[in-house]
């Protein structure tokens, strides 16, 4: 199958992102909650698109990955939550 973009993509495409997608799910998180299930494809994408195969290496992978945390801050609770806890 071709899309209009020239772009071509078949069964074995599919069946090798599903697979990465299971080994990945069964061996490094063994449980996805559902309401986390968008989190956890939006890993194996980046995982499938930067990969070896695709000419990109740990270096400018690891560049992509780290160029997403700009602006973005981690925190363990919620900003409006009470910092004792109950």
């Amino acid at each position: 199958m071709e899309r209009k973009t020239g772009v071509k993509i078949n069964t074995n495409t599919v069946e090798g992102y599903y697979s990465i997608f299971k080994r990945g799910m069964k061996g490094v998180y063994q449980h996805c909650a559902e309401k986390h299930l968008h989190r956890y494809v939006a890993e194996f994408d980046f995982r499938y698109s930067n990969r070896s195969a695709r000419g990109i290496e740990d270096q400018e992978r690891a560049g992509k990955a780290l160029s997403g945390i700009v602006g973005k801050r981690l925190t363990y609770r919620r900003l409006d939550e009470s910092k004792t806890l109950a």
